[in-house]
């Protein structure tokens, strides 16, 4: 919670000015059969003199009892008969001033939205299942009953208990060897909002990187995991030297099955990752650094609510991005600048450039929190703070940010006050500042106001030459191209024509090998091309990949190339209906909509 009042959440029906929740104890029993975890949650709660009741989220969950702190004494509960889409069904739990803890005890749904269950068959070792969680943005409650808002802060403690054979891990304290009973402790001693509440079970292993660092995967994952990983305790370190210390202990990453619909959460202690970043090269690790970056803005100062979101974002992608430069040269963080525009102008272009959702503060009351989850959020957000640097100067701009860290560590932040903070401690300090940026436009306005400074990359100078030559007939495989990263191969492929014909793209793929690619952000590049051209050359590595990977970034480009032709239409419902039991619930609330859900 935050020192001050915060904006009213309209994702939560928690009412934490009256009574809220202040740790959790959980013991949690892991049913692979049943696809079902059973729980009891006992809440310390601090309620507040008159109230009677205490208010929680649930979504989906079977509530067997209700007791008071001696978990013994019953209570008077009432569970919303109607269940809303999207928010769930509250629970109204009686309560006093005196209660200083209930414990409920409580079973999941098998098709829990927070939850995938994973069959041998979906993991890289085909011998054991596997169990993700994803919570954000308000999945929490779908598997804990809880406060699910970001403004609501908790520590935990949990057990959880599950197959022998199998290791169990979570955002907390986390073990590194398998337990011989499959019975496993955690322990959270910073507070946390539920959407960074994690829980992962499966077979798994860990391997050291540095004192603080680490990796989890499955056993056939983890070589190729930890090569490409070397330099997460220098990522670490960097972001130390640009913002103040780490404050939650250990960093390690468990890398999931391809089905993980996210490039990355940043659970605290624990990011999870897709596989789809395991490139070969390092050359997609600035999603890595951004989940970092997370654990300063979002996971120590968090969005009061999801319409909020851009305060998480937008300083995730500043940050990931400085923390980039400082690895690798301003050359390699400004390409991922310029990528990072492309996308910010095709979602613009998408929402409609008066569109209310251009905003940086958003309004999502009624809607799936979901729907904010896009570049606005980040890319915009990450515009802004260029468009402050470029005006107070970099200098200025970090001191203010090691300072925003710090005094609000630990507590949620709204845009109301955040803007108010901002005005007070950096562009009142800076004469003309608050002009020369435009602050209200870039909160309260739709697309990109004009005093946003150019971004551009030097190194897409040479791609875009190459791509010259190309339109002026030089063939494929005399382009200069054996320096180049992803991001140059992505940006040429976004380079060329729309409508480019089946001929140009055979001997395009040719010369580098488009399709026949392992690198899942140059496919999602070159597919939207042969789908539009009918090159069918690439059908069968489309259906792989569309059957094969769960991250929504990339699925929807792809099945929205296919929408748009007459033959696509129906190639695009055949396969998402083979392929739809691989993908995550945040996957498939998307694809119902666009795609049509399977009958």
């Amino acid at each position: 919670m935050a020192a001050f009042p915060l904006a009213a959440d309209p994702h939560s029906c928690a009412r934490p000015a009256e009574a809220v929740v202040r740790h959790l104890s959980l013991d949690l029993a892991v049913d692979f059969d049943a696809r079902v975890l059973r729980g009891r949650a006992t809440w310390q709660i601090e309620v507040q003199p008159g109230v009677t009741d205490l208010w929680l989220d649930t979504r989906d969950l079977t509530i067997e009892a209700v007791a008071l702190e001696d978990g013994v004494t019953l209570t008077r509960f009432e569970l919303a008969e109607q269940s809303d889409a999207v928010l769930g069904q509250p629970l109204r739990i009686h309560v006093h001033p005196d209660v200083r803890a209930v414990t409920i005890v409580y079973r999941t749904a098998p098709g829990a939205a927070a939850l995938q269950w994973l069959s041998p068959e979906q993991t890289a070792g085909k011998q054991h299942p596997f169990l993700f969680t994803q919570s954000q943005a308000i999945l929490a409650r779908t598997w804990i009953p809880c406060q699910d808002s970001p403004g609501v802060r908790f520590t935990y403690e949990a057990t959880v208990r599950g197959p022998q054979q199998l290791l169990a891990l979570m955002s907390a304290e986390n073990p590194q060897q398998l337990s011989a009973t499959g019975e496993y402790h955690f322990r959270m001693p910073q507070p946390i909002p539920a959407y960074l509440m994690a829980l992962a079970v499966g077979d798994l292993q860990f391997e050291v990187l540095s004192p603080r660092t680490g990796i989890y995967a499955e056993p056939a994952t983890l070589p190729v995991a930890t090569a490409e990983f070397g330099d997460l305790e220098n990522m670490v370190a960097a972001a130390e030297e640009l913002y103040g210390p780490y404050r939650w202990e250990r960093y390690d990453l468990l890398v999931l099955p391809p089905s993980f619909p996210f490039g990355g959460m940043e659970n605290p202690r624990l990011t999870f990752v897709t596989p789809t970043i395991l490139a070969g090269d390092r050359s997609l690790t600035s999603l890595v650094a951004h989940e970092l970056a997370h654990s300063w803005s979002g996971n120590l100062v968090t969005n009061a609510t999801w319409n909020d979101f851009w305060l998480n974002e937008g300083f995730t992608v500043y940050f990931e991005r400085r923390i980039m430069e400082r690895l690798y040269g301003r050359p390699y963080a400004d390409m991922l600048q310029v990528l990072g525009q492309t996308g910010l102008h095709h979602t613009i272009d998408e929402l409609g450039k008066e569109s209310l959702d251009t905003h940086l503060h958003l309004n999502l009351a009624g809607r799936d929190p979901d729907e904010g989850l896009n570049e606005i959020a980040y890319e915009k957000g990450n515009y802004l703070l260029l468009t402050l640097e470029n005006v107070v100067g970099r200098e200025k701009l970090d001191a203010f940010i090691t300072q925003y860290f710090t005094e609000q560590a630990f507590q949620a932040m709204d845009t109301a006050h955040f803007v108010a903070y901002l005005r007070r401690e950096l562009l009142d300090q800076v004469p003309g500042a608050e002009e020369q940026v435009q602050l209200d436009k870039w909160i309260n306005a739709p697309g990109i106001p004009a005093v946003a400074p150019p971004v551009q990359s030097e190194r897409f100078g040479a791609v875009e030459a190459a791509l010259q030559s190309w339109r002026h007939g030089a063939a494929p495989a005399s382009l200069e191209t054996a320096e180049w990263s992803t991001h140059e191969w992505v940006h040429f492929l976004h380079g060329l024509p729309e409508h480019i014909s089946a001929g140009q793209l055979t001997d395009l793929d040719q010369a580098f090998g488009f399709t026949k690619s392992g690198n899942a952000e140059i496919l999602t590049a070159w597919l939207p091309l042969t789908i539009r051209a009918g090159y069918s050359a690439a059908d069968e590595a489309l259906s792989g990949f569309l059957t094969r990977v769960g991250r929504r970034k990339f699925l929807v480009p792809l099945y929205k190339a296919l929408l748009t032709t007459p033959a696509g239409q129906a190639r695009a419902r055949q396969i998402y209906a083979q392929a739809r039991p691989n993908y995550h619930s945040v996957s498939t609330s998307t694809l119902d909509t666009l795609v049509g859900k399977p009958q």
